[in-house]
């Protein structure tokens, strides 16, 4: 299966939102919600795509010619690929009903642990949407990060037990996710969360903790103090705040100020392998991608997960070996060029 038969196949059944674009940058979404749109006028998801792309590549084969090794080893994992699968919630919502958050995370979880790479999985009002996804990471060997929603401090303590139970290797934390409607409508309340309360919830979860929806590295430091040991910079793919700037625009500045203490990852428009290689160049140990795996789940189900991470990790693998890098190690900042 090649990406353009996922594509082909994912207009059929993916619904009226998302139209399956042959490139991902969320000018046909806009601010379509429900669908993949982002917030307000819609303008942050395509900014997200747009900076990746001013990024460009510098390219250099005066060197030695040898195999180039993709793998990355994080939190005593060794995974295929540097980028990982993000989390999607309320699929049927956004998408269509073909499948739903249940299912979807199910064929998530298993295509990614076959290839190779672990998926993040996402959280919901329905408590069977984490118990799903934890049960699918348990049956993949703990291959995967339950993505927990800055619920209430109860709340949190039931999720973080169900991936407990699962062995998943890491748990995350969106806590971008705080301005959601039906997170603010919980008693006691839920959403954003003190340095204290989250510390607390590191502590809580016993395995590496991921706090994703950092963009300032005001934010990053506060992470840090947390105890958590990596965080994801992420506008939340645009869809929580109007206006932010691109996650490509702050990640050096966040490298700069924490990546010598903990794990930085990122997403937000990363549509291609090369884009992958750009923020590992600027300093990101690993990225998330999401809408892309939305399309691929709906598209192929699990062989197209499949086509999608080999597509990914054979344009990453071209562009470390056309800039003279063998091994992520290799990648370093002057191999990109910074508009």
């Amino acid at each position: 299966m090649i990406y353009q038969e996922i594509l082909e196949n994912a207009r059929k059944d993916i619904g009226k939102y998302c139209k399956a674009c042959p490139v991902c940058n969320g000018r046909a979404c806009g601010n379509q919600i429900p669908g993949p749109g982002a917030k307000g006028v819609g303008d942050t998801a395509v900014r997200n795509y747009n900076k990746w792309q001013e990024i460009r590549v510098n390219m250099d084969t005066f060197c030695e010619n040898r195999p180039v090794d993709t793998t990355l080893e994080i939190f005593g994992q060794k995974f295929e690929y540097p980028f990982f699968a993000g989390p999607v919630g309320a699929v049927n919502l956004h998408y269509s009903d073909k499948y739903d958050d249940i299912s979807y995370n199910k064929t998530l979880v298993s295509a990614c642990g076959e290839a190779g790479i672990a998926a993040f999985t996402g959280d919901g009002a329905n408590p069977l949407v984490m118990e799903a996804a934890t049960n699918a990471i348990k049956e993949c060997g703990g291959m995967g990060v339950p993505t927990i929603k800055p619920w209430n401090m109860d709340t949190i303590k039931e999720k973080l037990e169900l991936a407990k139970e699962a062995g998943a290797f890491a748990v995350a934390m969106d806590i971008d996710a705080a301005g959601l409607p039906f997170l603010k409508n919980m008693i006691p309340p839920a959403g954003s969360k003190t340095v204290e309360e989250m510390a607390e919830i590191v502590r809580m979860a016993g395995v590496p903790f991921i706090v994703k929806g950092i963009m300032t590295v005001k934010g990053a430091l506060k992470a840090k103090e947390a105890g958590a040991s990596a965080i994801v910079v992420s506008n939340h793919g645009g869809r929580v705040l109007d206006q932010c700037p691109a996650t490509a625009e702050v990640l050096e500045e966040i490298v700069e100020a924490v990546g010598e203490s903990m794990k930085v990852f990122v997403d937000g428009g990363i549509r291609s392998g090369t884009d992958v290689f750009k923020a590992l160049a600027i300093g990101a140990d690993g990225v998330l991608i999401c809408r892309p795996f939305v399309i691929s789940v709906y598209g192929g189900g699990e062989d197209g997960v499949k086509a999608y991470i080999e597509k990914i990790g054979g344009e990453l693998r071209d562009a470390m070996q056309m800039c003279g890098a063998h091994s992520l190690d290799e990648i370093t900042k002057d191999m990109v060029r910074l508009v």
